[in-house]
């Protein structure tokens, strides 16, 4: 390996930007190019003044904003005070991750590959020297971000090994030679008990969070839709006294899932594992460290059931991966060609499009699977990402409790089974009533902020389980004696998934809040929640102008929020300065969040 040093730095939300990272890892030690990939975060920014050549992959999440993973960076690096040569001794490249639907609806402003654009230009504005344009990646295009990715990337190695060559007397890795896997699994002689470890075992320091989650008993499990409902929705209500958990309303909370029993145990038979054996982890480099989630020592049990997330759709690169380590020439070419670039539709039809699972690929190419050493699991498969929900109840209410609604997620493709979504089905599936459950969990501060001053109004758009933020957000202002408390929400049918009805009847006959509805199937016309907006427009207006009111809207329908925004109110201003925020995701589709803070009282001249 080449003395030289590439360092890739990665900022993801979802993962889909550490996976590229770790692409780029691969491809360039297989240019015999020494590699380093770290989460932006993580990295010594002020380090980046002696870096010779760095490539940069980021997404953008939300409308506009920066991953959780770069956002200490993001702070630093557009500081005013730095000077304009800070990295002049530096080559780069920006690949950007988003998706061109995305828009600040509120705004009328373009949010795609936003972060990768403005770190970009600020990296020139710092002395940086651009191997090439930005890499714009969509995942709106019907081949996914490699449309634009995979030449971008033949022209980036082209340039890099320009400035560095594969080094005299070596030639390139070529595809379907596997790499050293990242880290090596030392199985242990006698089994050791992990299975009950999800954090450090000393005394936490601080609110329970990612690598130290409250272990919080589960008090209920109630579905809240009729039995003839298409959609099975939990209100899931969880003991949180003594845990030093506090939150306000519009944050979230985040679940860390696991797999269920009859998926690992296939895993396990699928790849030749004992759930039974136990190990420990050790990198292969120095500068790599182990997964902080993962015990050691663990179990193979441990790691299949709540580390490896088995269940979900394949990237690319586990093809690619894949391939090197199989056995079988039929099962290898198939595999090298879904890795490959010109093998990208094929691979859409095969696993995107029916959203084939991890272990249903395993289960397709059994021969490979039989063969792959247990030391390139973690290589292979990504980790569980924990989900986050709308927290649905506020403390001055509910003292000691949090609770959630979850929409379950299962739906059909054209493959037989059914697919299901991990944490909401595994959430359903936990009965308090046999027994103690406990479930990991932790909070987060969320895109919502509410008026504190007790005579500004709230208007609160919240169709289907998109009202999940603003029953937190009344319960809290009702506790503390604010009126003005506006709620539309839309359901198809009153007695099918009509959440809270009794309760917000209650606050209505108490004079708390002004409740408005719409049942888009109850009538031959359908009717949604923008429809009542616009019949109430002037009193919305009213609202806003007059008032000063907060506009909120948190839906899980992709046309709402557009139709629904201020813009389209009768009265409407170009002075209502709104701020489009991402909320938490819902487990059936996007969730996101607009406040509106209306600065002036000017006539109506167009959209906002």
């Amino acid at each position: 390996m080449s003395s030289s040093r590439l360092l890739v730095l990665f900022g993801s939300q979802t993962g889909t930007a550490e996976d590229m990272a770790e692409r780029l890892g691969r491809e360039a030690r297989r240019r015999r190019l020494g590699c380093r990939v770290v989460a932006l975060d993580s990295y010594p920014v002020v380090n980046l003044i002696n870096e010779s050549l760095v490539i940069f992959v980021c997404a953008t999440t939300g409308q506009g904003d920066p991953p959780d993973n770069m956002k200490n960076f993001w702070r630093f690096i557009f500081r005013k005070n730095l000077p304009p040569t800070s990295l002049c001794q530096m080559d780069f490249a920006v690949l950007g991750l988003g998706d061109s639907s995305y828009t600040n609806l509120a705004l009328s402003l373009p949010r795609f590959n936003f972060v990768a654009k403005k770190l970009h230009r600020r990296l020139l504005q710092l002395g940086g020297c651009a191997l090439l344009p930005a890499c714009l990646g969509d995942d709106q295009h019907e081949l996914g971000p490699d449309a634009a990715i995979d030449p971008w990337l033949h022209n980036l190695w082209g340039k890099v090994l320009g400035l560095y060559p594969v080094p005299p007397g070596l030639s390139m890795i070529p595809p379907g030679v596997p790499l050293p896997s990242k880290f090596t699994l030392q199985f242990l002689q006698e089994a050791s008990r992990t299975e009950e470890w999800y954090g450090p075992t000393t005394d936490p320091q601080g609110p329970p969070s990612e690598l130290q989650p409250f272990l919080a008993p589960m008090v209920s499990n109630q579905r809240v839709t009729g039995p003839s409902h298409f959609q099975d929705v939990r209100l899931i209500e969880f003991d949180i006294a003594g845990s030093g958990i506090s939150f306000a309303a519009g944050d979230t909370v985040l679940i860390q899932p696991e797999n269920s029993a009859s998926h690992v145990q296939q895993f396990c038979q699928v790849l030749g594992l004992d759930p039974g054996w136990c190990f420990t982890l050790q990198p292969r480099e120095p500068d790599v460290s182990c997964p902080a989630r993962l015990p050691q020592p663990c179990s193979m049990h441990h790691l299949a059931s709540r580390y490896l997330d088995i269940t979900s759709v394949p990237r690319r690169s586990f093809f690619e991966l894949l391939a090197g380590l199989s056995p079988d020439e039929l099962e290898q070419e198939k595999l090298l060609e879904f890795g490959s670039a010109q093998g990208q539709e094929g691979l859409h039809d095969y696993c995107s499009r029916p959203r084939r699972t991890i272990l249903e690929v395993l289960c397709d190419f059994p021969h490979t699977a039989g063969a792959v050493p247990p030391d390139y699991l973690l290589d292979l498969i990504p980790p569980i990402r924990p989900r986050a929900f709308s927290i649905t109840s506020s403390l001055l209410a509910l003292p000691g409790r949090l609770q959630i609604l979850v929409a379950v997620v299962q739906y059909r493709t054209r493959l037989k089974e059914p697919r299901r979504g991990l944490c909401s089905c595994w959430l359903a599936s936990l009965d308090p009533g046999q027994g103690p459950i406990r479930v990991p969990l932790w909070v987060r501060s969320g895109g919502l902020t509410f008026p504190k001053t007790s005579d500004t109004p709230v208007v609160m758009v919240g169709p289907g389980t998109g009202v999940a933020p603003f029953r937190a957000a009344i319960q809290e202002r009702v506790a503390r004696g604010q009126t003005g408390n506006f709620l539309f929400f839309g359901c198809r049918h009153r007695d099918q998934d009509f959440y809270w009805e009794a309760e917000w009847r209650e606050l209505e006959r108490r004079g708390c809040l002004t409740l408005v509805t719409a049942f888009s199937r109850e009538q031959e016309q359908k009717v949604y929640v923008q429809h009542r907006l616009q019949e109430l427009g002037s009193l919305v207006w009213e609202l806003l102008d007059r008032r000063g009111a907060h506009f909120y809207l948190a839906g899980s329908t992709a046309g709402s929020p557009a139709a629904t925004q201020p813009a389209t109110l009768p009265g409407s201003s170009a002075h209502c300065a709104s701020r489009w925020r991402p909320g938490p995701r819902p487990r059936v589709s996007p969730e996101r969040s607009l406040e509106s803070t209306c600065l002036g009282a000017s006539p109506p001249s167009g959209p906002a």
